[in-house]
């Protein structure tokens, strides 16, 4: 059975005090209408990390992530955060190759692929985010240059360290844009990076392995997503900075 999980994608938001009531209310919620199956991921940003982890406590099925790690192990690297401190701090997940990586800071297949080795090394579960833009979309290559993305910075792993991957499939050009993608449209992608997995890693570990949503899930379409077989949850933006939304998506398979 493949693990299903809604991870929470903070972004560049919420004070402390925003942070300790947002969490508050989740934990409690999670709590409150036992939530059963279904991995709830909280990604704040770095300062968060701890206090959120104090919230979450021993609670079953919450788990820490972060939105990012370095590619390094350590060192003289200002400003960066490296997966072996994520892990001393209890962190679980690591967001990795998200889209707005990708295109405000520049980050490529390479670098991506040395940052989910580094999280793999450290025991973290890299949450592999892979997508295309509207240009890309609308040329049609859209399958093409998604499959790239996975042979770039994933098929380098031994098939034990790709079993321990979730990748996360962002439709660029349907996030913030007024465009909508289908649940059909999801399926499709989910489906096709299941196989090309399978070219590379057989059916088996395939079909072991986590494929989030990435593309503005809400209370009022994650049932139709999430009922579609290759979509196992989904990685939420916008909607997991209000905990009944948040909650409402993970109560919605």
């Amino acid at each position: 059975m493949r693990k299903k999980i809604v991870a929470g994608n903070w972004k560049m938001n919420m004070t402390f005090d925003e942070g300790q009531k947002l969490t508050s209310e989740i934990v409690n919620m999670y709590k409150d209408e036992a939530v059963k199956d279904v991995i709830a991921v909280l990604n704040p940003p770095f300062p968060h990390i701890f206090p959120v982890k104090k919230l979450i406590g021993d609670t079953p099925g919450i788990a820490l992530g972060s939105q990012n790690c370095s590619d390094k192990e350590g060192g003289a690297f200002t400003g960066e955060v490296s997966a072996k401190i994520l892990a001393s701090f209890g962190v679980q997940y690591v967001i990795l190759g998200h889209s707005e990586r990708r295109e405000y800071f520049k980050e490529g297949n390479e670098l991506i692929a040395a940052k989910v080795k580094q999280a793999l090394a450290y025991g973290l579960t890299p949450i592999f985010c892979c997508g295309e833009s509207l240009e890309i979309r609308l040329a049609e290559t859209h399958e093409s240059n998604v499959k790239f993305q996975l042979t770039a910075s994933l098929f380098d792993l031994s098939p034990e360290d790709m079993a321990k991957v979730v990748i996360a499939y962002e439709p660029i050009w349907a996030i913030g844009t007024g465009k909508t993608a289908t649940a059909e449209q999801a399926q499709e992608m989910h489906g096709a990076l299941r196989r090309h997995i399978a070219t590379k890693y057989g059916k088996d570990l395939a079909d072991s392995i986590s494929i989030l949503y990435g593309g503005s899930a809400n209370p009022g379409n994650a049932k139709e997503l999430f009922s579609k077989p290759d979509v196992d949850g989904g990685l939420i933006g916008g909607a997991s900075l209000k905990s009944r939304d948040f909650l409402d998506i993970i109560k919605s398979f």
